[in-house]
């Protein structure tokens, strides 16, 4: 089977590696795009950007159920321990988490980070993603900043964008991001969730086709992309 990707709306994907599942930034109760709810996800490992309750909520539920292993910062980590769960491991910006089927590196993102009841997320972050022989970009919520190239750099298969504007970066930065990480499949999230988040992805995928080296890769919620 190898290695697929699947959009659980939002910026929620769910990693399958012959069976061995890992989620990131699991928001799906409230979520109008979201093809499952979080008593669907069997999962080992999740994986959280930032604090934002568009990309935790249902985090602690799926962590409780399931056992997986939560992968943040030291803050959200901790906010994970005051509610009982003590399944987990805390990394901050440069810092490696070497599993069994997936290693994961913490990036920078430039956003803000804040916890559902208030207190501090410390810092956003993206995701480095080795599984399968791939590697994959999770961005996070984040604006274009320039060590993308650095990012780029390390060869990436897969990079997950945000193009909804207002809270991150739109259309025009997300292709100068593109350019930079130069990977060879894209993926748009943060979009179309909500009325302010509202793109045009078709008009995006034409673009990346057209400015870019990338290929788009626009499935609708639920569907796995069996990646080469």
């Amino acid at each position: 089977m190898g290695l697929s990707f699947t959009w659980l709306g939002h910026s929620c994907f769910l990693f399958d590696l012959d069976g061995r599942r890992a989620v990131i930034d699991p928001f799906l109760s409230n979520n109008p795009l979201a093809p499952v709810t979080p008593d669907a996800l069997d999962v080992e490992i999740i994986l959280i950007t930032h604090g934002h309750g568009d990309h935790v909520a249902d985090a602690p539920e799926i962590a409780r159920r399931t056992g997986a292993l939560v992968l943040a910062t030291p803050e959200i980590c901790a906010w994970f321990g005051r509610q009982g769960i003590s399944s987990t491991w805390e990394g901050n910006i440069g810092g490696t988490y070497y599993g069994e089927f997936l290693n994961a590196k913490w990036l920078p993102a430039l956003h803000t980070s804040s916890l559902p009841d208030g207190s501090y997320g410390g810092a956003a972050m993206g995701f480095l993603i080795e599984i399968g022989g791939k590697r994959l970009y999770h961005s996070g919520d984040t604006g274009l900043f320039g060590d993308m190239r650095l990012i780029g750099e390390t060869r990436l298969d897969v990079a997950f964008l945000p193009i909804g504007d207002k809270y991150t970066m739109g259309i025009d930065d997300s292709l100068l991001a593109i350019k930079m990480l130069n990977p060879r499949y894209v993926v748009p999230m943060h979009f179309n969730t909500f009325p302010p988040l509202s793109q045009d992805v078709t008009d995006w995928a034409r673009r990346v086709n057209n400015e870019t080296n990338a290929t788009p890769v626009v499935n609708d919620p639920g569907y796995a992309y069996q990646l080469t």
